[in-house]
């Protein structure tokens, strides 16, 4: 859970009641990542969705990644859904599996986060990497190249309440568009990474079986 303010690595916002918000998502993402990954079969490409089902302020990220998962993309490059949260508790000891599961990832983090009431229901992509746990006065590892956070609810002012009593339909609306502009924007990624791993481990078989 961050804290929205004026950010400099921001490339776009886009409102949930903007018809085209997903698509300035979907083009924005696409340029940021392009420009960052100019050799993608070789960088795997993560999603660090985090939150917890537990809040429904802070529950973007799980919604989000359950999101990605039911749209195609491999549950191995997911990390945090409903089912499998990253939180707070447990987002380092997930950092370090990640990286030791994938030489090298690209990764781009989700989250949720408090600003001010004319900004609710405001999506942002940024570059660089996410600072969870700013929202909530939290010291949390940073994590991703590149971040995408929406605008729950107004902070400033008991923000575990706040999150709590954040509107349900709100979170949903915009994980839907956050996972659908994810998956669409980065799944050329994705894939040309996955066919490059499997072309290495067919070369790897092929080279112990003439040893």
């Amino acid at each position: 859970m961050g804290l929205f303010g004026s950010n400099r690595d921001t490339v776009c916002r886009a409102h949930i009641d903007d018809p085209d918000a997903t698509m300035v998502l979907v083009t924005s993402l696409r340029s940021l990542i392009s420009r960052d990954l100019p050799d993608p079969a070789r960088r795997p490409l993560l999603f660090f969705c985090i939150g917890t089902d537990r809040s429904t302020g802070d529950s973007l990220g799980p919604l989000t990644g359950t999101r990605l998962v039911s749209l195609g993309i491999d549950s191995c490059r997911v990390w945090g859904t409903l089912d499998n949260p990253v939180h707070a508790a447990n987002l380092q000891v997930t950092i370090d599996r990640a990286h030791a599961m994938f030489r090298n990832p690209y990764i781009v983090a989700v989250d949720a986060c408090l600003g001010r009431l004319e900004n609710v229901g405001t999506i942002t992509a940024n570059r660089g990497p996410l600072r969870p746990g700013t929202g909530v006065s939290k010291t949390l590892p940073q994590v991703g190249h590149a971040h995408v956070t929406g605008i729950v609810n107004v902070g400033g002012y008991m923000e575990y309440m706040v999150l709590q009593n954040t509107r349900l339909c709100l979170v949903m609306r915009m994980a839907e568009i956050i996972g659908t502009a994810l998956a669409s924007a980065t799944r050329d990624f994705v894939e040309a990474s996955v066919a490059f791993e499997m072309t290495r481990r067919i070369a790897a078989t092929r080279w112990d079986s003439r040893s």
